[in-house]
């Protein structure tokens, strides 16, 4: 499951960050003992949970050894799939960013994460709700089109995530009380070729990492080019409106 290149994730770091911080500030944890981060990239944002909560043990987990190798200090990191996480104790809390949309057994984890919780723990995340996009769906047309079937057509995904009611209903049936919402943001992207830049670091991951290197070449100039038509660039940057899914649950 490595699906993202950490030098081209970062370079939107701000925007990738905030749904992270609208999210867990809705964590009403006081003095967690134990808190997981699952999937949790370049660590940066981990670290953080660790300032918020300084007498906790904070643990980030991500099946790449390419971020992992980028984390900071100050709190424990381990290279691991986050299906096979199975803690030695029940945790406090679990935060998972960004991650479940590539995990299409995830609402299954959901439920056993909410049973790896201690009473009064909390569950949160969120995934991007952005798979019918122009984002996606040109890019999932590209990979069905003559030029790039026989070699990309496999991984023109499909909707991977529920809306915030079908989070709600599976979170609530597992015992939790829910708080489940949806935002759109419109990020204002700079320079040439923005919205194909965003999509190299996350979306783009496994079409070029299936492709050679003159294949890949061609491949983004086609997409640059579908991808541009979908969102022009303004005077001002190139408007990139993002839906995500949020869900704080309470044990």
């Amino acid at each position: 499951m490595t699906t993202w290149d950490p030098t081209v994730y970062g370079r939107y770091a701000d925007e990738r960050s905030r749904p992270f911080y609208e999210l867990t500030g809705r964590i009403a944890a006081e003095n967690p003992s134990h808190v997981v981060d699952l999937g949790c990239g370049t660590g940066e944002l981990t670290v953080s949970l660790a300032r918020r909560w300084p007498d906790a043990r904070v643990h980030g987990i991500d099946s790449s050894p390419e971020m992992i190798a980028k984390a900071p200090e100050g709190a424990t990191f381990e290279v691991a799939d986050v299906r096979d996480w199975r803690p030695a104790e029940p945790v406090d809390v679990i935060v998972s960013n960004a991650l479940l949309q590539w995990v299409p057994e995830h609402r299954e984890l959901l439920t056993r994460w909410a049973g790896e919780l201690n009473p009064g723990g909390w569950l949160a995340f969120q995934v991007p709700g952005n798979f019918t996009a122009p984002s996606h769906q040109v890019v999932r047309e590209l990979c069905q089109s003559s030029e790039w079937a026989s070699e990309l057509a496999d991984l023109a995904w499909r909707d991977p995530v529920d809306d915030a009611g079908e989070y709600l209903e599976l979170l609530s049936g597992a015992g939790l009380t829910v708080d489940a919402w949806e935002t759109t943001y419109i990020h204002v992207l700079p320079g040439d070729d923005a919205v194909l830049r965003w999509v190299t670091g996350t979306a783009l991951r496994p079409m070029l990492t299936r492709l050679d290197p003159e294949r890949r070449e061609a491949f983004l100039a086609d997409a640059g080019r579908v991808l541009g038509e979908a969102y022009p660039r303004r005077d001002y940057g190139t408007p990139f409106p993002f839906r995500r899914i949020f869900a704080v649950a309470h044990k």
